[in-house]
């Protein structure tokens, strides 16, 4: 090594080598003043005039060796001694350096060398010194370094280089070391350089030695007969010997590139297993595993790793040494071997997580699935040793109580169900049997886990859909008959109308009876529509036009605290859904977010496309991967409470108080986004707000199917575009069929108040009795479809085998949908949903005669 001399060289730099340096002597100063002052003495006693010329003579030779020693010194002949040149320690540290030391000047001359710089660069004696440059001129090998060094010295900085100087034969040579730096930071010594010269042959020798045996090492762990990795904390493979990267078909080049998890050579989840060694701050651990790895062309090959793994103080683990062992070959030669191998593979490849666990429930053994399983839930479980960290805190005891009982060779030991600890909702059902123990078996029981999230999920699903359902045929039952009784009202309702005049007193209670009544056909059809039995008049949309519509409106209905905002996406897919229905969704949801807004806030209402990759990545519940366009109203009220979020589509469930809220607002808007074959999904967090997104089918124009007859009450519905025919009277004979004794007698009434000959019957079966007594009278049916002994489509059909012409108006409490599947193909007939009005069923009838005649 190179010890770099800072001590201080401000000696005098006359010569290359210096004389002997003389040592002062006090005795010598003491007896030039004794002899003085006893020339003094002496002339005193001799008195002035004898002593004077001895004065003179005395005073002159004392001049003469003033001037010599000022002459001398002046010529270099006499100097003073300087005592830091003189400090016995600093000037023998460089004399006597291991390293060969030498000053240059400005001028690149040598004014100091030491012993080993002379030895070094071959000078005889102080006279033969040389400055680097001259020493090594002509080498080709390191007259470049030396220029390198050259050019430092000159710009006052520090270099270093090391050159291999070749011997004079040629065979053998030697490593030099050679540095340069200034003498120091003052402008007076930044003058001056100091190059050093080291002998570092043995040392290079000795590196060439260890790399030398370092490549060996190489070489034999490259070609032993097993293979050896290496993998980083991120799963990185850094290192691969050659024998591994053989049998898995793998250039080491391409290894060595990067790139290749171990993740990538393990068959099924064995990586799992690599990072499920529970970390301790210090230790080092060496695990056994047995399982496959995958080769490159997709096949397995059995083996068996040690795998050795140390762990900082922080508990951080290093990268691992792993062993591999093969053990596909000769297989057939040791049938025990074969069989040790089949019931391994068969053990990490089961798709259920197995583990044997201690009395203690301490984990002895797990397959990969049980590591990769662990691993996916929260810290604390995966860095535990205990099957119990696997369970939900909460239900732990089943699960303990049944490894108790294996642990005492009990049997049968029924399953345990379980949340599991997750950051999520996660089930797990546990299998747990005893094994037979010996003396220092660890094993006490074999558990096998299998994850039942997905499982429980759709129970879940199933169940809520089977009530839903359940409550959506007593909604649409108590909507028929609802309608029935509504339909009466109104009809009679007409005929009060019709009989007094606006200035009658009793007019405003008929009024009252009428608002009344719609208001409650307004219910029953929020009922069908949570039932998916109402009818809807689907057509064509543009989504980002229907709320642009509906923009003002919206504004006025939450008020001036709740700021609305709506986000359209662009180029949006048309849908197809009933206009007035879907309307009535975006405003039952946003009057919901204005109630849960009450210090007011922000509506957000966000259009978007929602491709069917991004449907397959959000792995929405039940519905399928497919075009969609999504309809987000987003609000920032109190939220929805957890536990009672899976029932605000219920009928009638509500967390308004009395007399503020029906509970059909949410599950109109279930129903009706659910007949239009749509998906909607609620996210709530409490006190932060809460988000509904709507997925409308994407329509495609080239798929839509031929249009099906426009139903009469289109044109007589309240809300219908076409303007009511100013006669709406008229003549012909219609069979009206109505079990409901009431209604039909205000039906029957309200026709022939219009002109029409009506002929009554109670059911299907009377109503053919009627058509065939009539033989060929009857223009038209109007027809209730629910009927006792026979319904409506079933009476169609024999009818139109005995007049194929046969024009029906069908009147019902259901949807049109409901019942259409029952009838033959290409049967042709009217809709009148009720329930209706006078006008309404008029309105129809007059349409339907005027159409076919």
């Amino acid at each position: 090594m190179i010890t770099d001399t800072d001590g201080d060289l401000r000696s005098t730099f006359a010569a290359a080598h210096e004389p002997t340096r003389r040592s002062g002597s006090i005795l010598l100063v003491l007896l030039v003043a004794g002899a003085i002052i006893a020339a003094a003495v002496a002339f005193m006693t001799l008195g002035r005039s004898q002593a004077q010329p001895y004065i003179l003579v005395l005073l002159a030779l004392l001049a003469m060796v003033g001037l010599f020693t000022l002459f001398a010194f002046a010529a270099g002949i006499v100097t003073f001694a300087d005592r830091l040149a003189e400090d016995p320690i600093t000037r023998p540290i460089a004399d006597h350096a291991f390293d060969g030391l030498a000053v240059t000047d400005s001028r690149g001359h040598i004014v100091y060398a030491n012993t080993a710089y002379l030895a070094l660069t071959g000078a005889s004696g102080p006279n033969d010194v040389r400055p680097v440059e001259r020493v090594f001129i002509g080498n080709p090998d390191v007259s470049e370094a030396v220029f390198r060094l050259l050019k430092a010295a000159r710009e006052g900085k520090r270099q270093q280089e090391e050159v291999r100087v070749a011997g004079a034969d040629n065979a053998h040579g030697r490593w030099l070391r050679m540095r340069v730096r200034p003498l120091g930071a003052e402008k007076r010594q930044s003058k001056f350089a100091v190059w050093s010269v080291a002998d570092i042959t043995r040392d290079r020798e000795r590196q060439e030695d260890v790399f030398q045996e370092l490549q060996h090492a190489i070489e034999y762990l490259d070609h032993a007969p097993c293979g050896f990795f290496s993998v980083n904390a991120a799963g990185e493979l850094v290192y691969v010997n050659a024998t591994l990267a053989n049998w898995l078909d793998y250039d080491l080049a391409e290894i060595g590139s990067g790139g290749l998890k171990v993740a990538d050579i393990m068959s099924g989840d064995g990586a799992a297993l690599l990072t499920s060694i529970v970390p301790e701050p210090g230790e080092v651990k060496t695990e056994v595993f047995d399982l496959d790895l995958r080769i490159r062309n997709g096949k397995t090959m059995p083996v068996r790793l040690y795998h050795k793994l140390a762990f900082g103080a922080d508990g951080a683990p290093g990268a691992s040494r792993t062993l591999v062992i093969n053990r596909a070959r000769d297989d057939h030669s040791d049938p025990q071997r074969a069989a040790e191998v089949r019931f391994m593979r068969f053990f990490d490849h089961t798709p259920m997580a197995i583990a044997t666990v201690d009395k203690s429930g301490n984990v002895v053994r797990a397959n990969a699935r049980f590591a990769k399983l662990t691993q996916s839930l929260s810290p604390a479980s995966s860095a535990s040793k205990s099957i119990f960290a696997v369970v939900n805190e909460r239900e732990r005891g089943e699960l303990v109580a049944a490894i108790t009982r294996a642990a005492d060779g009990q049997g049968d030991i029924p399953p345990v169900e379980a949340m599991l600890d997750s950051t999520r909702e996660r089930w797990g059902q546990f299998f747990v049997t005893s094994v037979e123990q010996n003396a220092g078996d660890a094993e006490a029981a074999i558990v096998y886990l299998l994850e039942t999230t997905e499982k429980r999920t759709l129970e879940n699903s199933f169940a809520q859909s089977q009530k839903m359902q359940a409550v959506g045929q007593l909604a649409g039952g108590i909507a028929h008959d609802f309608n029935n009784v509504l339909s009466a009202i109104m009809m009679a309702n007409d005929f009060l109308l019709n009989a007094h005049k606006p200035t009658d007193p009793s007019f405003q209670d008929i009024m009252q009876i009428k608002q009344n009544a719609n208001r409650a056909a307004a219910l029953v059809r929020q009922l069908l529509a949570f039932s998916r039995k109402q009818t809807l008049r689907p057509q064509v949309l543009d989504i980002g036009d229907v709320l642009s519509d509906v923009n003002v409106l919206l504004k006025r209905l939450v008020g001036e605290k709740v700021k609305p905002e709506f986000v359209y996406g662009r180029d949006l897919w048309p849908v197809k859904a009933d206009l007035s229905q879907f309307e009535q969704v975006i405003v039952n949801l946003a009057v919901n977010a204005r109630d849960a807004m009450p210090d007011g806030g922000k509506l957000t209402i966000r259009t978007a496309n929602v491709s069917a990759k991004d449907v397959e990545r959000a792995e929405y519940k039940g519905m399928p991967a497919a075009d969609y366009v999504s309809i987000e109203v987003t609000d920032t009220g109190s939220g929805i409470p957890a536990d009672i979020v899976d029932k605000i589509f219920e009928p009638f469930f509500s967390t308004k108080e009395v007399g503020k809220g029906t509970g059909l607002g949410l599950s109109t808007v279930y129903g009706i986004v659910k007949q239009t074959g749509g998906f909607i999904y609620v996210d709530s967090v409490p006190d932060r707000g809460t988000t509904f997104r709507i997925f409308l089918p994407r329509h495609y124009p080239e798929a839509e199917a031929v249009p099906e007859v426009t139903a009469a009450s289109e044109a007589a519905a309240p809300a219908a575009a076409k303007p009511k025919a100013p006669d709406l009277t008229g003549h012909g004979t219609i069979l009206l069929v109505e079990d409901e004794d009431g209604l039909r007698s205000l039906n029957a009434r309200g026709l022939r108040s219009r002109g029409y000959t009506v002929i009554e019957a109670g059911n299907g079966v009377e109503a053919l009795e009627a058509l065939e007594r009539e033989e060929g009278a009857v223009d038209l049916v109007v027809s209730d479809v629910v009927m006792p002994e026979m319904d409506g489509p079933t009476m169609l059909t024999e009818m139109r085998k005995r007049n194929p012409d046969l024009r029906i108006i069908f009147v019902s409490g259901y949807a049109e949908d409901a019942f259409e599947k029952s009838l033959p193909e290409n049967q042709q007939f009217n809709f009148l949903p009720k329930p209706f009005t006078l006008s309404q069923l008029v309105a129809a009838v007059k349409e339907t005669m005027s159409a076919g005649s």
